[in-house]
């Protein structure tokens, strides 16, 4: 099969699909739409995308590209910790450093340590922690440094000066397995961690009482929602549409009542699958 990544190489979504499909033919692409695309069109097979981080939030632009894309399901969640690390070329001068590149999500994740530690530094946004990675290994001549991971650094041939600078120890991304096909996701070489549906919907109108009728559904059947967002339709202010986690086993006649119930409510659901979440090491 061949698998489409959000990259550069060395990126933590190469890291998450190394170990999803470690036999697999893995294709980096240059952002979360041309993973989609190249799902959507039969390039691939599946993507490895990220979906959310516990401290910086919800991958917008996933969940977007979720609802524009119906024809694409979810197969799988995986969770994965998060360690950044600061790197430098192995000629560089560690106590004249120049400036820091990274991605914004992971400056922002290691905020407190380089404002503490490297203060008058500048730091620099780049597209990905691997792509800063790579800038630095490029320019031996300059004092430059890069938060990213140790796949980077063991790429790109760079020294690790300070370990684990991300200021929350609790730090995890979760990815997703996207698929035009509605199919079940297994390895039995990872930790599975549970089960769970996803589901898109969109309400009819803008009426009092509209989300409270669609959560109702699901609170009499006991069916636990694990997560609920909502975001823009991008056609007005207030408009929106919600992305939800049903935790839980989709099989049973109560939880495929639900769906009957919320068509009857004129409401708009996309079901995204139901699949197992796993446990990534890294």
């Amino acid at each position: 099969m061949k698998i489409a990544f959000l990259g550069p190489q060395a990126s933590f979504t190469q890291l998450a699909a190394t170990q999803l499909f470690p036999n697999e033919e893995l294709l980096p692409q240059t952002n979360i739409l041309d993973c989609f695309t190249a799902v959507e069109t039969g390039e691939v097979d599946k993507a490895v995308v990220p979906l959310e981080n516990s401290i910086e939030g919800t991958v917008s632009m996933t969940l977007d590209y979720l609802y524009k894309t119906p024809d694409i399901k979810i197969q799988a969640e995986a969770v994965m910790p998060i360690a950044h690390h600061l790197m430098i070329h192995p000629t560089c001068d560690e106590t004249n450093i120049e400036k820091i590149y990274s991605h914004p999500q992971a400056l922002a994740q290691s905020f407190h340590f380089l404002d503490k530690t490297f203060k008058e530094i500048p730091k620099q946004e780049f597209s990905s922690t691997a792509a800063a990675a790579k800038h630095v290994s490029e320019h031996p001549d300059r004092n430059l440094a890069a938060v990213a991971n140790q796949f980077a650094a063991n790429l790109y041939g760079l020294k690790i000066i300070h370990r684990n600078i991300q200021d929350f120890e609790q730090n995890h991304t979760r990815f997703i397995v996207i698929s035009k096909k509605q199919e079940a996701y297994d390895n039995k070489d990872l930790e599975i961690l549970g089960e769970k549906s996803g589901l898109l919907i969109t309400l009819p109108e803008d009426h009092a009482g509209g989300l409270h009728q669609v959560l109702s559904v699901f609170a009499w059947r006991k069916m636990n929602l694990s997560k609920i967002e909502s975001r823009t339709l991008k056609t007005g202010l207030g408009n929106y549409f919600f992305y939800i986690n049903v935790s839980g086993n989709w099989d049973s006649a109560l939880y495929q009542n639900a769906l009957e119930e919320l068509k009857a409510l004129n409401v708009e659901v996309d079901f995204l699958g139901n699949y197992n979440e796993f446990f990534l090491k890294i």
